[in-house]
């Protein structure tokens, strides 16, 4: 079966890389490293397509390294730890320098996978480079993380993607075999998203939708069958945005069928749970805040069952949280709150604390006043007495404004009744 152009094309050696300039032009970080050879355990982080796989090949090749992969998807521990015998054993066999140990989607690996790579990367047995779309401070193990560098790859621009669809017609040998008019390619670049493969798989769809060896390809002929032939949802492009961006307005606006659609449709189109966990998480402090508080407990509680439990089962824990978020009370009263006290920090600068509020661990500081006419809340009725806690230039601005729900309604007075007469609530 012949191959796809995506593979047909892809490059061997850096000199035919295309785009990450900042990581393997002239004055990349990466660069010097592989033309030294001197190649450091590494994550390269970016989205789908962005040439991660073909940059640790060529980093492999160049280097003269032995090259081994595995799959986050279909490997274990026992896959991991066989490889890295293997790797151990041709690194001392036929060359002085370590392996490479290629891992695509490392941040689908458990904690004891990665666990297991860390004896290798830390003896030098390989040379370990990951690939993930997904941030590395979230999905790689801390100890795993401080032995890696991380390298973020972008997603291809305008320019990268025509220089590739150019180099697809000039390199591959199909292509060369018939003449094509790329008379229009807003539609191609537009569809891919800045993704390389997408690019390319679309291009190859036309190109073999085409009868004869003229082809003409226009951005009505490219939409017309793209169309017919492409899932309507991009992970990575403009309508993963727009989706998220409906999903929690539906949330925040208290329409629970909207959630759930937006959440449907998210989770036929591919989506990392992950992700929509994490967006839940956040709309639960930002949209609910106080108004109802055991939501971030509920949204919290969903990302850790969606992380031990995975598809399909965790699509019914998605929809219980977002229908719980959609139905709650909101309040963006701590989201403003913070904000604000932001805005003044950067129009005020670094404000001194007040003596009363400084702590006083040596005798020095307390001979300075540090902590001098403190007082002790619980040493008063009530666990309360007035007092200042801003500086100066600031005193008596009002930050937190409760919003109007019947919890914040009860903390409005409560602060009324112990700051009547220091801030207007």
């Amino acid at each position: 079966m012949e191959a796809p152009l995506a593979e047909r094309i892809r490059p061997t050696q850096l000199s035919e890389y295309i785009s990450q300039q900042h990581l393997v032009g002239p004055n990349g970080s990466l660069t010097h490293q592989i033309a030294r050879g001197v190649i450091p355990s590494l994550i390269l982080w970016g989205p789908p397509g962005t040439g991660k796989t073909t940059l640790a090949q060529i980093m492999a090749e160049e280097s003269k390294r032995p090259f081994y992969v595995l799959s986050a998807i279909n490997s274990g521990v026992k896959e991991v730890r066989d490889v890295i015998e293997k790797a151990k054993q041709s690194g001392g066999l036929f060359t002085s320098k370590n392996p490479i140990l290629f891992i695509d989607e490392i941040h689908r690996f458990s904690k004891s996978q990665q666990d297991s790579l860390l004896a290798a990367v830390e003896k030098g047995w390989v040379t370990l480079i990951g690939a993930t779309t997904e941030n590395p401070s979230f999905e790689v193990i801390p100890a795993l993380l401080s032995r890696c560098q991380v390298y973020v790859l972008n997603a291809f621009s305008k320019e990268d993607l025509e220089a590739l669809l150019h180099r697809a017609m000039e390199a591959d040998e199909i292509l060369k075999q018939k003449k094509i008019d790329l008379r229009e390619t807003e539609a191609l670049l537009r569809l891919s998203g800045g993704d390389g493969r997408k690019l390319l798989n679309t291009f190859e769809l036309v190109i073999n939708a085409s009868e004869g060896d003229d082809i003409i390809i226009t951005n009505d002929r490219v939409m017309h069958l793209a169309q017919k032939n492409t899932v309507m949802y991009d992970k990575t492009g403009e309508q993963h945005y727009d989706i998220v961006s409906a999903f929690i307005k539906s949330i925040r606006g208290s329409d629970p069928n909207g959630a759930v659609y937006w959440l449907a449709r998210m989770i036929e189109g591919g989506e990392d749970l992950k992700f929509i966990a994490r967006r839940m998480l956040i709309s639960a402090s930002e949209d609910i805040g106080n108004a109802n508080p055991t939501a971030l407990i509920m949204a919290n509680n969903t990302f850790q069952a969606v992380s031990t439990i995975g598809y399909p089962e965790s699509r019914i824990i998605l929809s219980q949280c977002a229908v719980y978020l959609a139905t709650s009370p909101k309040s963006n009263a701590s989201y403003m709150a913070i904000g604000k006290a932001q805005q003044v920090v950067k129009q005020t600068g670094d404000l001194p604390v007040p003596f009363h509020l400084r702590n006083a661990p040596t005798k020095l500081m307390k001979e300075l006043g540090y902590g001098e006419e403190y007082k002790y809340a619980h040493d008063y009725n009530n666990n309360f007495v007035d007092q200042e806690f801003l500086p100066d230039d600031i005193k008596g601005t009002a930050f937190y404004e409760p919003g109007n729900n019947s919890r914040e309604n009860a903390t409005r007075d409560f602060l009324k009744n112990r700051w009547r007469d220091k801030y207007n609530y």
